[in-house]
C-alpha cells in the first residue's frame, strides 16, 4: 500500500511539474509574440491533461483587475460554425429538418427572383460550403450590401434574399468554396424549420439544455472587464472598444459567439466522446456525420479521414482574437488555443504552442 501511495505522488509531482513547464513556455511564447491574452487546453473526452490561461484582457492595460482569468469570454469566430452545426444536428435528430431538405422547399415563394443555380441546394450544401454562395468574409465585401433593416433575424432574411438573387461563386476546381455567408442562409432554413431564430435556438441548446456559457458578440460588448480584441493600428497593437462598429449582425451564426475556455472544453467533449461512439446529447452517428460526413470539409469541420489518421479541425478569426481547435479521435485527446489578438506573430505563437503541446502529450 506504501508503494502504491509512493508511486501516486511521485506520477503527481511529475505530472504537475510537466504542466508548469507547459505553462511557462505557453507565457514564453505569449510575450515573445506580443499577444495581451492567451489560453490553452489539452483533453480527453472525460477529463483534462493541462490548460492555462495566461496574460492581461488588453495590451495597454496591466493590472491586477486586468489580468486574464479562467472565467474569461473569448471570441470563438468561424470556430460558432461548429456549433450552429452542432443545431442542425439537433433540429435533424429532432426531425424538424433534413440534411437534404432544399432551401427552396422552405421558402418556394422566393423562387421567382432566385438565380437558377440556386434551386436546389441543400442544408448539407449550405453548412459544408458547397452551395457556391459568396464568401463575405471580408469587411469589404460588407460595404458593397444594400441596408437591410429589422432585428438581427430579419436582417439576415434580407441578406439571404439578396445573396441568393446574385451571381454565385466562379466554376472552380475547389472540393468546397468557404463561405459565411452560407452560414447565414443555412440559419434561415433552421429558423423556418423550427420556428424559432438563430438565438433562441443558441440558448435552447448551449444555455438551457447544455448549462454553458456564451455571450453573441464581443467579449467586451456588455462588460468592459472581459478581454479585448486587438489590431495593428501603424503597427502598434490597439485594443478594439466596444463601442467599435465593426460587428458581425449578418453572419452571426458563421462567427459570432464568445465562450469560457471551460464550457468550450466541454462542447468540444461532447464531440470527442460521440466520435469514440458513445451517444450524449446527440447520437454518436451525427457526430461522425458532423465531422466527417463529407469530405475535406463536413459540418463546420475541415477533416482528414484516412485509416489510423482521424483529425479534425477548425479556425476561427474576425481579426480581433484567434480560436484554434484539433481534435483526433484515434487518440481521443483534443487541444484548444484561443488569443486576443490575430497578427502574424500572434499564429506564429499560437501554432508554436500547438506543436509544443502535442509532442508533450502524445510522444
Amino acid at each position: 500500500m506504501k508503494k502504491l501511495f509512493a508511486v501516486f505522488i511521485f506520477s503527481f509531482i511529475f505530472c504537475s511539474s510537466k504542466a508548469q513547464k507547459l505553462k511557462d513556455f505557453a507565457d514564453s511564447i505569449r510575450v515573445a509574440n506580443e499577444i495581451p491574452e492567451l489560453t490553452y487546453a489539452v483533453f480527453t473526452s472525460d477529463s483534462i491533461i493541462s490548460t492555462s490561461t495566461l496574460g492581461y484582457h488588453r495590451a495597454d492595460l496591466k493590472t491586477e483587475e486586468s489580468k486574464a482569468k479562467t472565467t474569461d469570454f473569448l471570441h470563438l469566430g468561424s470556430n460558432t460554425k461548429a456549433i450552429t452545426g452542432f443545431i442542425a444536428g439537433y433540429l435533424t435528430e429532432n426531425k424538424k429538418i433534413s440534411w437534404t431538405t432544399k432551401f427552396y422547399e422552405l421558402f418556394p415563394e422566393w423562387k421567382t427572383s432566385a438565380n437558377p443555380v440556386y434551386l436546389n441546394i441543400t442544408l448539407a450544401d449550405l453548412l459544408s460550403h458547397r452551395a457556391r454562395i459568396k464568401p463575405f468574409n471580408s469587411g469589404a465585401e460588407f460595404q458593397t450590401l444594400p441596408k437591410f433593416t429589422g432585428n438581427k433575424s430579419e436582417q439576415r432574411k434580407e441578406f439571404a434574399k439578396y445573396l441568393l438573387s446574385h451571381d454565385p461563386v466562379g466554376d472552380n476546381d475547389e472540393p468546397y468554396n468557404y463561405s459565411n455567408a452560407g452560414y447565414s442562409i443555412a440559419a434561415l432554413m433552421l429558423e423556418k424549420a423550427s420556428g424559432k431564430t438563430w438565438e433562441v435556438l443558441i440558448d435552447e441548446v448551449l444555455g438551457k439544455k447544455l448549462k454553458l456559457s456564451y455571450k453573441i458578440g464581443w467579449p467586451n460588448r456588455n462588460d468592459e472587464n472581459q478581454p479585448w480584441g486587438h489590431l495593428l493600428e501603424h503597427n502598434l497593437l490597439t485594443p478594439l472598444p466596444a463601442s467599435t462598429s465593426y460587428n458581425l449582425n449578418l453572419i452571426e451564426p458563421a462567427g459570432d459567439i464568445s465562450m469560457p475556455l471551460d464550457d468550450y472544453v466541454k462542447f468540444i467533449q461532447l464531440n470527442l466522446s460521440g466520435l469514440k461512439g458513445k451517444d450524449n446529447f446527440l447520437k454518436a452517428t451525427t457526430y461522425n456525420y458532423l465531422h466527417y460526413g463529407i469530405d475535406k470539409y463536413s459540418i463546420g469541420w475541415l477533416n482528414v479521414n484516412a485509416s489510423g489518421k482521424h483529425l479534425t479541425e477548425h479556425a476561427g478569426s474576425a481579426g480581433t482574437f484567434y480560436a484554434y481547435t484539433l481534435i483526433n479521435k484515434d487518440k481521443n485527446i483534443a487541444y484548444i488555443i484561443i488569443a486576443n489578438s490575430a497578427t502574424e506573430k500572434s499564429l506564429k505563437g499560437i501554432f508554436t504552442l500547438l506543436e509544443k503541446l502535442i509532442k508533450s502529450t502524445e510522444s
